[in-house]
């Protein structure tokens, strides 16, 4: 008998934890580090009070949780043809698909009671089109038919510092768009890094991602220009002044780095560097850390 209830014990904890990857835990913390940034700049550089992080943080961090499993859901025929997303739970049948189905709607319509009642509404229906946006434009509609499916599912993996924003100020103005605007170019050469890697998969998949559409060399092109437009777009908070000196050097610094990287790799002969991949998200954290250490 403590034999087959340690077992049981076991495999709940292995469901839970199978549960726990389909939620994409990496993504949320991502997530929230870019909503705490738009949440600090709406407060004009301090934090509110604890009980508004929390709501609009678990209400996000649901949303995007939701959004995971939905297109975990959705994807789960073409996740079994490539090598990179066949051991994923609903692809090996580990979990039943209706139950990350219903999981997902359930995690996506909390995450909007809790904004629009403890937060705010204009963060709720913020949040709700991010889900939909990634979720049903990218996910379901675009994905499968077009190499242009990237850029709207940027569009959604833009939102979380506007969220963080809006959260605090019921509004939105160009403060918060210049927020979204740093995120939604440096989520193009992030993603197409990535695109590169598995080539391979989304090709078995037929998946139109821009390194199958438009080959390794269109990609290459293309990583480079989205680098060298973050110099501009990085340096609006600077222009506009949102920060001072020390975030605009920071910020130069940054993306020179990355533009550099981003040439070495187009001159070289390399059909995908994942150093550049993880360089980006180290981007990205510094230069929201320089943004919010100098805020003017």
């Amino acid at each position: 008998m403590k034999a087959l209830a340690l077992n049981k014990i076991d495999s709940f904890r292995f469901i839970l934890l199978e549960y726990f990857g389909v939620a994409k835990p990496g993504i949320i913390g991502l997530v929230v580090v870019a909503a705490l940034t738009g949440i600090y700049f709406g407060n004009k550089g301090t934090l509110p009070d604890w009980s508004l992080i929390t709501f609009t943080l678990l209400g996000l961090s649901f949303s995007t949780a939701g959004s995971c499993m939905l297109n975990n859901y959705f994807d789960r025929d073409i996740d079994r043809l490539m090598d990179r997303t066949s051991k994923r739970a609903l692809a090996q049948g580990i979990v039943p698909e209706k139950n990350v189905l219903y999981t997902g709607l359930i995690f996506v319509i909390a995450s909007f009671l809790i904004h629009y009642f403890y937060v705010n509404p204009l963060t709720a229906y913020v949040t709700l089109s991010a889900a939909f946006g990634y979720v049903v434009l990218y996910g379901m509609i675009m994905k499968r038919r077009t190499p242009w499916a990237n850029q709207v599912g940027g569009i959604a993996g833009a939102l979380p510092p506007v969220i963080g924003y809006v959260a605090v100020t019921g509004y939105f103005d160009a403060t918060a768009f210049i927020l979204f605007l740093i995120v939604a170019v440096w989520q193009q050469p992030h993603a197409l890094s990535l695109a590169l890697k598995y080539r391979e998969d989304y090709l078995k998949a037929s998946i139109p991602v821009i390194p199958v559409a438009k080959g390794i060399h269109g990609t290459k092109i293309r990583i480079v220009i989205y680098t060298g437009l973050l110099f501009y777009v990085a340096a609006l908070p600077f222009l506009y002044g949102m920060a001072g000196e020390f975030y605009f050097m920071s910020s130069f610094i940054l993306n020179a780095f990355y533009f550099g990287y981003a040439v070495k790799f187009y001159f070289s002969q390399q059909k995908w560097n994942m150093p550049l991949f993880f360089f980006s998200i180290v981007y990205l954290v510094l230069l929201f850390g320089a943004l919010v250490v100098d805020m003017t």
